[in-house]
Order: structure tokens, then C-alpha cells, then sequence
């Protein structure tokens, strides 16, 4: 008979676990999940290449309904003790909303119950008595507050599934039960916060169906500020409400139908009488959700206020990826604090939005100033201002050719580096900016522009070409139009999913328009190899990243120096030292000049501030800056080198401690993995400090100060003390192989079998063939270790 403790921990589930859920009359089908992946995995960046960190995995998750989960099980194989995996089970269970954790070794259960008196907490359980079903659903009330009978009705309304797998992420299985167990509670306002990317509409989408499929809400109005955003509503998500569902358009109002959807402006003439919305009785929307609620739904003079108070018995829900907060407009003073909050931070640690990095780029013009000579007039003859211009006045008061066209030429060249063809948004000041951006991105792009002149286009609210293209824009599938200049138009809602580069050459002093802008790249895409982006930044917009409000930093920034080129991503250079003026504080910026108001025949006109148009100015770069973003998403300001030193050290506590565990390890990839999961980034510190060094000597150089080796020196001393004479000379050959292609790659390439595959060992045969001049895989596998130790002999 086998001895349980050497049964496996998958032993345990199948021959224990399992059947004691089934024996409490859990339904294996329809309420229980094994191996639970919950999340994607965090990103990696190693200059253009992307890995993917582990994925969290539960290994039980027991639901009540699909997607209410009420319990999570830890299973451990019986060598643990039977509450050796309740911690881990109460760290997934914090993240998933789950009130109930077991952890299991096969000899029974223990329990931690979040709804328990004190002192009751925890207990130990007989295999025979899990609890069933509804005794968990009881447990999962509890923790909710749902008293009433209808309460739990509505809550345990089921989801919408369309016959595929599609189902909802983790965080919006959270979003949609509590948004839905409060309204069943009868909570009237309620804000859902959610980072741009992680699927909004979708969650209203489920929140909404399942609402209306209970009959707590009948009719719903769903508001949007942009005809993109109810487009993408109407043909995505809420096209499963078919022929119950209408768009508002032209102010036309027919009652015949269960779901709205409207632009805020289709309902509003700003005239008491003639508000479209009036035609509805104040009682006839019993829900209204709010998308992009941030965008002034939440001030008192805004049109969308109006609505809302006009249908103020309705339930209203806000919809946002940054809540707004200034003296004047509140999101929370609204609708109250979010319910549920998924920030761009947890998405990118979660991998499910893109990380990204930073290149900022600094102008002369931008850096120092610009003042302009005595007499200078501008184009139009118009006598130029004499004070000193800065990035707050380019575009908007003063334009100058010369830096118009130095942005669109530093664009083309980081382009022409990476994929000329990389869907690009540059956000510029006003449509003025965009236009004359548009035509300096076609002179620099002349060769594409001829193939197809949507290579570059204007998507701004006032070019009617141009949207007819945004469609085209977000559509992975389409090649053009492969760069947009843009001012608003495109900075909230477009579901730009292969976005691979975003330009900022426009003063956003906002938070809030920043997260929005930020949104537009942090869609992934794998299939069309979107897994990160780029952001090029011409007017210090990035740091904003040092404001306290702000929660996902960035993978590097890197700032141009006046003579450097981009790298292609190949030549990715991490420089170890930084230059920054991030001091970690808020970042306070200058509210925006107001002209003069001048009194005249009773009327109030506001004089406009005269806008010059500039050429014959000297435009260069001046500074490049670099820096990371570590493990737990902030931003290092010190020096890579530093950082690797630090994050070693609390690894391996001794230069001896490395060199044991170095030896020790079968494969040395495993501690190379070990180290990227702590958030080091080998390519960019072998980039850093040296491409020829083994990955060995650079850490032991970082972190421990000793003199570093490079790979060829090091396999020149394995050649000098001639270890393999006890190998057959096609063996030896191999062998010598080996050593010339760790010193071009490294270690890691020669631990994998594969590499007998490949030039030079295909001339010895194939790898069956090569193993047996060794006399089998243990023997080569010996040699493989003997070469190894060989190569570190003189650490």
C-alpha cells in the first residue's frame, strides 16, 4: 500500500480533497475550479524581448454560482502539516473577495472563516465534514450584509455567458458581485474605479444584465460624452441586448425600449424647455451608468449633473479610471468613496496591462528658453512679444517651425529604430498643433507617405477625415493610418489596442488627462505582439510620475543627450547613473494665464493673446535621462548598479552564500530566473556594465566588488588547464564547442540540450549521436556540470 507522505500534492486533491467535496455534495461540474490561474503574469521588458512572470494559481476555488465564489482550498501534500497552506490560501483570498479559506494535507481540513466571532476563527475539520454548498452561501451573506430574501435573489442573479469561454477576470468578478450586492442593498450612488484597459464596459455590461434579468432594474440609461465610445458600446459588449436596446440619436426620443444609450450632448439643448431628456418622466430610468464619469459628470454646472438630478430617484453608477478631485469638481463627493478600486499599477503587477517605458526628450528651446532677438517679427510680420517663451507657450502662443519639425524628425528616427509601421499617437496642443504636426510627420515620412497617404493623419473633433479613420486606427487588423496627431479627441475611450508608441508634445497638467493619455498604450495585444509601449516625451508630461496620485510607473525613462541617437532595441542602453529632477513630492503646475477682459457696449469680450508664428530658430537636443521601475512598480532613482547591489544582497547575504548556491544549482538558469523575479533585469545591466561579461561575474562584480572576468577569459582558463583528457577526441571537440559558444552567449544557452541542435554541433550529428560519443545523457550531463565547474574554478 502507498504511504501517503510520498503521495504528490496533486495525489492528495484527487484522492482526498476531491472527494470530500463531493461527499458534501459539491457540484465537481458547475461549482468547483481546479488550478485556478486568476492572473496573467507580470511582464517583463528586456530590451524589445517580453517574459512573463508566474501566474498566481489557486489550487480550489468553490462558488455558489458561476462567478460567486464563496471558498478557497490550499491543498499541500502530506509531508505538511494540514495548516501549512492557509496563509497563502488567506493572502488569494484578500485579492479574490472570498470569505472563507481551507488549507488541506489530506488528513482533513483547516478552516479560517472571515465572517467568525472572535476567537472562533480558525478550527480543524475531519475529512467527512466540509461544509456543503449552502452552508458556505450562508457564510458568503453573512460577510456581505445581505439580510433579505430579495436582496439574496438579486445577488445571486446569474452572469451572461454568450456560449464561449469568455469570462470575467478576477477583479471584474469583484467589481460586478459588489456593485450588484449593493444595489440589492439598496445603495443609490455607487463609483467603480478601474484602470483604463481592464475592461469597464464589459463590467457594466454584466452589472447591468444581471439587474435587469432580475427585475431590479427595468429601464437603463447608459451615458458616454464621445459618438466613439457609445459605438464601441453598442456594436461590443451590450449588442447581446439586441432589439432592447437603442442609441438616442438627433434627440429623438422613443419609450419602447429597455436599454439607452446616449451621448450626454443628444440629451441636453442647454434650454429648460427644450432638454430632450425632458420628454422622459423624471421615474422613467430607474439605473443610470455614468462611462468616463471623471470627464464632468461630477461638477455641479455640468450637463451631465443636470441629467442626473432631473433622474435623481434612479441608481447611479460612475464608471472611471481616475476619479476626479480639484476644489471645484469631486467624483466621490458625488457618488461616494469607489466600491471597488483595480489601479494600472495592479494590472500591469497582474500582467494584464502593458508596462511601459519612458524616452523623454529636452530642446534647447524647451530646456533654456526662448527670447526672441530685438525687432524679431514672426511670419505674418506681427512684432514678436520680447519676454522669455517656455514649453507652456509653444503651440499655444508662439509656434516655431523649427521645433515642429525636430519632434516629427526625433519621432521618425525612434520609428525608423524600432517598426516604422507601430501604431503612434501624438498628443499635441490644440488642432492648430496637430495639423502642422501632421504635415511635419509627412515630410519626414515623404517615402511611406507615397505608398499610402493615411501613413500619418489628424484624428482631431474638427476633421471629419480623420475620424472616419479612427475606426481604422484602432482596428489591429488595418495597417493605416499608422500615426495619428491628435489633440482631445483620443484621449479618453479608444480602445486603441496595438498602440505601440504615444508622443506627448502637449502641456497636460491635469493627473487626471495624464492616466487617461497613459490608458491608450496599456492595452495587450500578444497575437499582434503588443506587450508594451513606448511613451516619447517632449514636454516633461512625465513627471507626473513622481505625484503621490500616481500608481504605475514605468519600466525606464530615458532622456536624449543633444548628440545621441535612439538605439534600435538591440542596442538598448541602460546608462547606470540618472539625471532627475523627481524629488518624489507633488508636482504643482501654474494654472494657465487668463487674457484680460475688456468692457465694451455692455459686453464682456475676452481679448485673445496673439499667437506668433516663428522660423530661423536653432532647435537641438540637449539631455537624455534614464531610469527603471522595480519590482514592486516604483520608480528607481538611483543607479541601476545600486539597485542590482541592493536586491543581490537581499537574496544571498554573502559573497560565499552567491558562490554556494551558484555551484550548487543543477542548472544556473534557475538562479537567473529567481533574480528576474526579484525585479532585476540582466539584459539592461549587461548592457550597462559590460556585453562581454557572464551574467556570474556581473553579479558578483555589482554586488560583491570582485574584479570581473569576461566570458572568453574565462574559457581560456579552462583550455589552458586541459580537464577533458579522460574524453574521446569527437567528445573533446564538443566539448571545446561548448566553451566558444558560452563565450559568445553565456551560460545559460549551453545548460539547454537544444543547443546540439544547432551550428557547430550539427557537423558532430545529431543529439542523440553527440550524447552517445559521451556514453549517454547522465554522461553528458556530467561533463556539462564538469565544464561548468571548470568555468567557475577560479571564483
Amino acid at each position: 500500500m502507498t504511504n501517503k507522505k510520498d503521495l504528490s500534492e496533486r495525489d492528495i486533491c484527487t484522492k482526498f480533497i476531491t472527494p470530500a467535496l463531493e461527499q458534501a455534495g459539491w457540484d465537481m461540474q458547475k461549482q468547483v475550479r481546479e488550478e485556478v490561474g486568476f492572473t496573467d503574469g507580470r511582464i517583463y521588458v528586456k530590451g524589445n524581448l517580453t517574459t512573463r512572470g508566474k501566474r498566481k494559481r489557486a489550487d480550489y476555488i468553490l462558488y455558489y454560482k458561476p462567478n460567486i465564489p464563496v471558498a478557497i482550498i490550499e491543498a499541500k501534500d502530506n509531508k505538511h502539516s494540514v495548516m501549512a497552506g492557509i496563509q497563502q490560501g488567506l493572502d488569494y483570498a484578500t485579492i479574490l473577495d472570498i470569505p472563507t479559506v481551507f488549507s488541506s494535507n489530506g488528513d482533513g481540513f483547516y478552516e479560517h472563516d472571515r465572517t467568525a466571532a472572535s476567537g472562533s476563527v480558525e478550527r480543524e475539520l475531519p475529512l467527512h465534514d466540509f461544509p456543503t454548498p449552502e452552508q458556505l452561501w450562508e457564510r458568503y451573506k453573512r460577510y456581505k450584509g445581505i439580510t433579505t430574501p430579495e436582496a439574496e435573489r438579486i445577488s445571486a442573479q446569474d452572469y451572461f455567458f454568450d456560449g464561449t469561454s469568455r469570462s470575467p477576470r478576477y477583479y471584474q468578478q469583484i467589481a460586478i458581485n459588489r456593485t450588484v450586492e449593493a444595489i440589492a442593498k439598496g445603495q443609490q450612488r455607487i463609483l467603480l474605479t478601474m484602470a483604463t484597459g481592464t475592461g469597464k464596459t464589459y463590467t457594466a455590461f454584466q452589472i447591468i444584465h444581471r439587474l435587469w434579468k432580475a427585475g431590479a432594474k427595468k429601464r437603463i440609461l447608459f451615458l458616454a460624452d464621445r459618438n466613439a465610445l457609445i459605438d464601441q458600446t453598442r456594436r461590443g459588449d451590450f449588442r447581446h441586448f439586441k432589439d432592447k436596446m437603442t442609441v438616442i440619436k438627433h434627440k429623438k426620443i422613443d419609450k419602447s425600449y429597455e436599454i439607452y444609450l446616449a451621448l450626454y450632448q443628444g440629451l441636453t439643448n442647454y434650454d429648460e424647455d427644450k432638454d430632450a431628456y425632458r420628454e422622459f418622466s423624471p421615474d422613467f430610468f430607474d439605473l443610470i451608468v455614468i462611462d468616463e464619469c471623471h470627464r464632468g459628470s461630477a461638477s455641479e454646472d455640468s450637463a451631465w449633473r443636470e441629467i442626473l438630478d432631473y433622474f435623481k430617484t434612479a441608481t447611479h453608477i460612475g464608471l472611471t479610471a481616475t476619479p476626479k478631485e480639484t476644489e471645484t469638481v469631486s467624483s466621490t463627493e458625488y457618488f461616494g468613496e469607489p466600491i471597488y478600486t483595480y489601479s494600472l499599477k495592479q494590472g500591469i503587477q497582474d500582467g494584464f496591462l502593458a508596462p511601459y517605458k519612458v524616452l523623454r526628450v529636452g530642446l534647447n528651446v524647451d530646456l533654456e528658453g526662448w527670447r526672441p532677438e530685438a525687432g524679431k517679427t514672426d511670419k505674418s510680420g506681427q512684432l514678436v512679444e520680447d519676454r522669455i517663451y517656455n514649453r507652456k507657450d509653444y503651440d499655444k502662443n508662439l509656434v516655431i517651425d523649427e521645433r515642429t519639425e525636430a519632434v516629427a524628425n526625433k519621432i521618425t528616427e525612434y520609428l525608423t529604430k524600432t517598426n516604422r509601421f507601430d501604431k503612434t499617437i501624438v498628443f499635441c496642443v490644440d488642432i492648430d498643433h496637430a495639423q502642422r504636426m501632421r504635415a511635419a510627420l509627412a515630410n519626414a515620412n515623404s517615402d511611406l507617405m507615397v505608398q499610402n497617404p493615411k501613413y500619418v493623419m489628424q484624428i482631431t473633433g474638427d476633421n471629419d477625415e480623420g475620424k472616419r479613420e479612427l475606426d481604422n486606427f484602432i482596428n489591429p487588423e488595418e495597417r493605416y493610418p499608422v500615426i495619428a496627431t491628435t489633440s482631445k479627441l483620443m484621449t479618453t475611450g479608444v480602445d486603441a489596442q496595438t498602440c505601440k508608441l504615444i508622443v506627448l508634445d502637449s502641456n497636460i497638467g491635469s493627473m487626471t488627462e495624464f492616466k487617461q493619455i497613459i490608458g491608450r498604450g496599456t492595452r495587450i495585444n500578444e497575437e499582434f505582439g503588443k506587450t508594451f509601449f513606448t511613451i516619447l516625451d517632449f514636454r516633461n508630461v512625465t513627471d507626473l510620475f513622481a505625484d503621490p496620485d500616481f500608481d504605475g510607473d514605468p519600466v525606464r525613462v530615458k532622456e536624449l543627450g543633444q548628440d545621441d541617437d535612439f538605439e534600435t532595441p538591440e542596442e538598448e542602453i541602460a546608462e547606470g547613473e540618472t539625471i532627475t529632477d523627481e524629488t518624489g513630492e507633488e508636482i504643482i503646475f501654474d494654472p494657465p494665464t487668463e487674457p484680460p477682459e475688456i468692457i465694451t457696449g455692455g459686453e464682456i469680450v475676452s481679448e485673445p493673446r496673439a499667437k506668433y508664428y516663428v522660423n530661423g530658430v536653432n532647435v537641438a537636443i540637449l539631455n537624455e535621462r534614464i531610469q527603471y521601475m522595480d519590482g514592486n512598480g516604483k520608480l528607481i532613482t538611483g543607479s541601476l548598479k545600486d539597485y542590482t547591489r541592493q536586491k543581490v544582497r537581499e537574496q544571498y547575504q554573502s559573497l560565499d552564500d552567491f558562490l554556494g548556491k551558484w555551484r550548487s544549482a543543477d542548472k544556473k538558469q534557475a538562479i537567473i530566473d529567481e533574480l528576474t523575479e526579484q525585479g532585476i533585469v540582466l539584459e539592461n545591466l549587461k548592457e550597462a556594465i559590460g556585453k562581454e561579461m557572464d551574467i556570474f561575474d556581473m553579479i558578483c562584480h555589482t554586488a560583491f566588488d570582485q574584479p570581473p572576468l569576461t566570458r572568453a577569459e574565462r574559457a581560456k582558463q579552462v583550455r589552458k588547464r586541459d580537464v577533458f583528457t579522460q574524453y574521446g577526441e569527437q567528445a573533446r571537440k564538443v566539448l571545446d564547442a561548448l566553451l566558444d559558444k558560452y563565450a559568445d552567449e553565456g551560460i545559460e544557452n549551453i545548460e539547454d540540450i537544444k543547443v546540439l541542435k544547432v551550428n557547430p554541433f550539427d557537423q558532430f550529428g545529431t543529439p542523440t549521436e553527440i550524447i552517445k560519443l559521451f556514453g549517454g545523457k547522465p554522461q553528458y550531463l556530467q561533463a556539462l556540470t564538469q565544464l561548468e565547474q571548470a568555468l567557475y574554478q577560479a571564483a
